[in-house]
């Protein structure tokens, strides 16, 4: 190596290089290779070359033993990461093989690591200190882009210290030699000049990374391999150029001055932050160019508004024409040009207007839903937008709602209707105030005034028509007392005639009334009742009855009108509660009562409570609020149904007395109360009115019972009396068949013969008396003689002497006196009667 004298000083420092050698220390190149390295080798670092040509004529795969290291396919030996070697030597192999010959080769590859050199100690007479300078080191370089050459042109050589000991050849590898682009530099390998061979273009390779290697003539490398940075001056060839083609802003119209509408941005290829790319914005043309509206900043290229007059009615598109130059906008920078569109948004800044300053219109009196007028406006903002639709309002005229304005989608225009019939009677003609609006709000432009609405008057002409009977109010209100009696009358409801304002002639029919109270008088319209008015009835709705007219002319022309009839409330219910109730023992002892009164509230509580004198000893009744009471066990009472008379009075006094039913249960709701026994305790006798049904039942029940006497009496009579013949003498019967009035019959005369008697045979029936025509009174005569008289009661029978008694003397034992019958069957039919009685009640 070679070694060159820096300076003489007082102190010297000796700095050693690590760099790359390759020592062949084996004859057999394909036996085994040393290299000496770094104990530090980073990742991707390059090791040694293997020169594989003397191995393999062609290596199609090369593996490698350690993965620390990669084998590319020229030999090149790669670090996969970083390392530290500690020991002072690391081998490992590689393996290239041919796959077409199956052949494969073993190649031992010897790491020999170099440690760091001790100094040698200065010594006093050492006077100069020496250093090496290496002339196989890096060397900065780099290439101007579209050179003219002449071509192949020197860029820079390479040399080997080695080159003092052994004949070194020189090579290089990478971007631009073995990679693309192909061939573009070569060196001298004898000399190590290197050169390239065409112009390059800065913008498609920025820079080339290159490696240059020394070797000897038998493959030995003594230097390692020199990385290269080849890099490629800019040189200004690229005009920028804006980044769209077609660029559209928007910008509202009428906006401020210093407004923001957009920024352009241009590209420009040559090197970043030089003066090739200092680019300069400009605005060479604005169309149409008068007045001036927008200016450009020349560095940003962001566009501003320099005017607030931009009126979209007058121009709403702007053209601009831009430049973009680099050399800081100097005159012999490269320059571009682009098209920009401004285009102006609406803004409400138009009022909408009427054609015509008045208008016209007829209409038919009664008329409804039916178009009148159509009224065309000019708005000069965008059509179709909020900004020029239109909103029409009637501002005046309007006031009994006869008239509605819309607007037409189509067209824009405003339809005027008629939805409420208009009365030519009442008015002939009607003159309208109309405006209009925009649906959006108004944008006031710069120095201008905020418009007023604009307004029209429109003036409808009302025609006259012969109409019909009319019904106003169609809704009428008359007062009536609760309780009104059948055929008392009331006002009814009245039309009129449009024409001659008299109800003359009209005929007036009823339509409506749910409960048929009332009749309608044809000719005047008033009501008379044919019902009793009640308050409290389910058709009564707030102290209301509807009855719904109509009115009728001799053309059969109509309307229809409704009588309410309000009445007035009258107390005439008094407080009515539920018929039973339920205590449930095992929630709590009490029943709460809450009457309701069917009368209004004037009429209604607060409501007193008292109980029936029969009913304080088991009850306890306490008034709450005037509404509600509680009804109070005294004691604690069996599980049972309880009858608890109450009488309950309104605020006026007016009461009613309920027999409430009150059931006490082993529960915890009412709704789980099952008894299975009723039996009703403290039941007071009430006042009983029996219907006539009630009396009929009685009577037929009474002689049903007869008639079962009789029978009795008829069936004993055929078995112990024998068949004889009627001996009129001794029994005193009266035979005769004139219509005269009869002999009185007195007790003394009733002689009934004895049951020894054996003048009769038993065989013989009241019937075959009647039958021979014997009177009623003297078949009556005849049932009372001796025969006895069965009673079905207790198994045995019972005549009429057992009624006497024993200790009566009988004086004629063929007579019985009518006392002695009446005191016979009278207890009898007194327990049917009874019987007949309960049976009723339950």
């Amino acid at each position: 190596m070679a070694v060159a004298s820096a300076a003489s000083g007082s102190i010297f420092c000796k700095q050693l290089l690590f760099c790359l050698l390759v020592l062949i220390l084996s004859c057999d190149a394909c036996q085994k290779i040393s290299l000496q390295v770094p104990s530090h080798l980073q990742a991707e670092t390059l090791v040694g070359k293997v020169n594989l040509k003397e191995c393999f004529q062609s290596a199609s795969l090369i593996l490698s033993s350690d993965p620390d290291f990669r084998i590319l396919e020229d030999g090149s030996i790669y670090t996969t990461h970083d390392l530290i070697l500690s020991s002072e030597r690391k081998s490992f192999s590689i393996f290239p093989s041919d796959s077409q010959t199956q052949e494969q080769k073993k190649i031992e590859i010897v790491l020999d690591v170099r440690g760091k050199k001790v100094p040698k100690k200065r010594h006093t007479k050492d006077t100069v200190l020496k250093r090496s300078k290496r002339r196989w080191a890096p060397i900065p370089c780099s290439l101007m882009e579209n050179s003219l050459g002449p071509f192949p042109q020197h860029v820079q050589q390479v040399q080997s210290d080695a080159a003092q000991n052994y004949t070194i050849f020189y090579s290089i590898s990478g971007p631009g030699v073995d990679k693309e682009p192909f061939n573009l530099f070569y060196i001298d390998k004898d000399t190590g000049d290197i050169f390239c061979t065409r112009s390059i273009d800065r913008e498609q390779y920025e820079q080339f990374p290159l490696y240059a290697y020394a070797t000897t003539a038998d493959g030995y490398a003594p230097e390692y391999p020199l990385p290269l940075l080849f890099k490629v001056e800019d040189d200004n060839d690229n005009a920028p150029y804006f980044e769209n083609k077609v660029t559209i802003f928007n910008v509202p119209e009428n906006c401020r001055t210093g407004t923001s509408v957009g920024q352009v941005t241009a590209i420009d290829l040559d090197e970043p932050d030089t003066l090739h790319t200092r680019l300069k914005y400009k605005i060479l043309q604005q169309i149409p160019d008068h007045p001036k509206h927008f200016s450009i900043h020349p560095d940003t290229g962001v566009i501003t508004t320099t005017t607030p007059l931009l009126d979209r009615e007058n121009c709403d598109t702007y053209k601009l024409i831009m430049e973009v130059r680099d050399m800081g906008g100097q005159p012999f920078g490269l320059f571009n040009t682009g098209t920009i569109t401004i285009s102006l948004d609406d803004e409400n800044d138009n009022p909408p207007y009427f054609t015509e300053t008045s208008y016209f219109a007829e209409v038919e009196e009664n008329r409804i839903d039916v178009e009148i007028l159509r009224m065309a406006v000019h708005d000069q903002d965008l059509p179709n937008t909020p900004h020029s639709k239109a909103v029409y309002q009637i501002l005046q005229g309007n006031e009994n709602g006869n008239f509605k304005i819309s607007t037409d989608p189509n067209t824009n225009e405003a339809v005027l209707c008629v939805v409420k019939p208009l009365n030519y009677e009442v008015n002939r003609q009607v003159v309208l105030q109309i405006g209009v609006l925009n649906e959006a709000q108004f944008t006031k432009a710069a120095n201008s005034k905020a418009p007023t609405m604009c307004t029209t008057t429109v003036t409808v002409k009302i025609k006259d028509s012969d109409e019909g009977p009319e019904c106003q109010p169609p809704v009428k209100v008359v007062q009536s007392k609760d309780g009104l009696p059948a055929g008392e009358e009331l006002r009814g409801y009245k039309a009129l005639d449009p024409e001659t304002l008299s109800g003359e002639g009209l005929r007036y029919k009823k339509i409506g009334d749910e409960d048929n109270w009332f009749e309608i008088n044809e000719h005047t319209g008033d009501l008379r009742t044919i019902k009793v008015l009640d308050r409290e009835s389910k058709f009564v709705k707030n102290d209301q009855y509807n009855v719904s007219v109509v009115a009728m002319d001799t053309d059969g022309r109509s309307c229809t009108g409704t009588l309410v009839v309000l009445l007035e409330d009258n107390n005439d219910h008094p407080p009515q509660i539920e018929k039973e109730v339920t205590i449930c023992q095992n929630a709590k002892d009490y029943a709460v009562l809450k009457p309701v009164d069917p009368d209004g509230p004037e009429n209604g509580p607060p409501f007193q409570f008292f109980l029936d004198n029969s009913a304080n000893k088991l009850w306890n009744l306490e008034t709450k609020d005037g509404k509600t009471a509680i009804l109070h066990q005294r004691q604690v009472l069996d599980y049972n149904y309880y009858t608890v008379p109450i009488i309950i009075k309104d605020r006026h006094g007016l009461h009613a007395k309920h027999m409430l039913t009150v059931k006490v249960c082993d529960c915890t709701t009412p709704s789980d109360c099952k008894m299975n026994v009723k039996n009703v305790r403290d039941v007071k006798p009430s006042n009983v009115i029996l219907g006539r049904w009630a009396i009929l039942a009685m009577v037929l029940g009474s002689a049903l019972l007869l008639c079962i006497l009789f029978t009795c009496f008829c069936v004993t009579a055929k078995r112990t009396v024998k068949k004889c013949f009627p001996d009129v003498a001794q029994q005193n019967l009266i035979v005769s068949n004139t219509e005269g009035p009869g002999e009185e019959v007195m007790e003394a005369n009733i002689r009934l013969p004895t049951q020894t008697s054996n003048i009769c045979d038993t065989s013989m029936s009241v019937g075959t008396l009647g039958g021979q025509g014997v009177k009623t009174q003297q078949s009556f005569e005849m049932v009372k003689g001796g025969y006895t008289l069965d009673s079905n009661k207790g198994g045995g029978q019972q005549t009429l002497e057992s009624v006497k008694g024993a200790g009566q003397g009988v004086t004629d034992a063929g007579r019985y006196t009518y006392t002695d019958w009446h005191s016979f069957t009278q207890p009898r039919l007194g327990e049917e009667s009874i019987r007949g009685h309960t049976l009723i009640k339950n």
